[in-house]
């Protein structure tokens, strides 16, 4: 396939390698000028996206997305499928989306998860949302970028796919840490803390997986001293976006509204360029200065 690629950032530089790597032929653009191997180089969004099967962005943020939609869509070669792998507010999504399906293309939304480990290995989840045809067309894309893509039903529901889970993320690692620092008021050690919660009813992705205390558990960026695996700051961006989407579709989301305010404590406390588990820490110094 003919493919274009705009944003070639952290994300997307490896996942156009990959298609690159695949066969398919692409041409890619970023307005931080990034060269990506093998990619050949456009002038602008619209170059990239002129004559192509399919387009594929991973941008910042909705409004963005809005502003390149309005440059490439005009391009776009009618049937092409513009996919669009940036996680952005369900709102401008489907406002790309009508762009896109007014002009004879095929629009997919499809927000990713498995950060840039996941993109360099090919190992992505693809959250996609869109038309049947335009699914299947995007299908042996995801399948190269990723090792699993499900279709979760109308243009905007990959969003809102991805903001619903990452909002499930965000208060269950605030709720682990909390019960991390408790146990350690309580006298209870970690090690057997996590025996018990990661065989009964507590379990989850954040204790399982993802445990945010060192030496505990399966490897984790608290192993690291906290090097993100998934940045603090942009579970803030996914939070504020499932906030967004609440007020929007005047949804209850209590739970969802504490951990938004809590990750805006912590990333303007400090917490900018720590993962996301790194609230672990901040629990347990709070405890201490608290004490004192």
């Amino acid at each position: 396939m003919k493919i274009g690629f705009i944003g070639l950032g952290n994300m997307g530089a490896p996942m156009a390698a990959n298609l690159v790597a695949a066969g398919h032929e692409v041409t890619g653009f970023d307005v931080a000028g990034v060269t990506v191997e093998g990619v050949e180089q456009a002038s602008d969004a619209a170059q990239a996206a002129a004559g192509r099967d399919a387009v594929i962005t991973m941008l910042p943020n909705g409004d963005i997305l809005r502003d390149v939609y309005s440059e490439i869509v005009p391009a776009g070669q009618e049937g092409a499928v513009f996919i669009d792998c940036s996680t952005v507010d369900v709102d401008s999504a489907r406002a790309a989306a009508s762009l896109a399906e007014d002009a004879g293309l095929l629009p997919v939304d499809a927000p990713v998860s498995g950060g840039i480990g996941g993109a360099s290995a090919g190992t992505l989840t693809f959250m996609a949302g869109g038309s049947d045809a335009a699914f299947a067309k995007a299908a042996p894309l995801f399948e190269i970028m990723g090792q699993k893509a499900v279709h979760c039903g109308a243009p905007g529901n990959g969003q809102a796919a991805k903001i619903c889970n990452n909002m499930i993320l965000g208060v269950t690692m605030v709720a682990t840490c909390e019960a991390f620092a408790l146990a350690d008021k309580l006298g209870l050690d970690r090690q057997a803390m996590f025996d018990v919660v990661s065989t009964s009813s507590g379990y989850s992705w954040s204790m399982n997986a993802y445990c945010p205390a060192p030496g505990i558990g399966p490897q984790s960026p608290a192993d690291n001293d906290y090097v993100p695996g998934f940045a603090a700051d942009l579970m803030l961006k996914d939070l504020r976006l499932s906030q967004q989407a609440a007020d929007s579709a005047d949804a209850a989301t209590p739970m969802g509204t504490r951990a938004t305010a809590y990750y805006e404590a912590f990333v303007s406390d400090g917490g900018t360029g720590k993962d996301f588990s790194a609230v672990l820490p901040r629990l347990v110094a709070k405890h201490r200065d608290d004490a004192d």
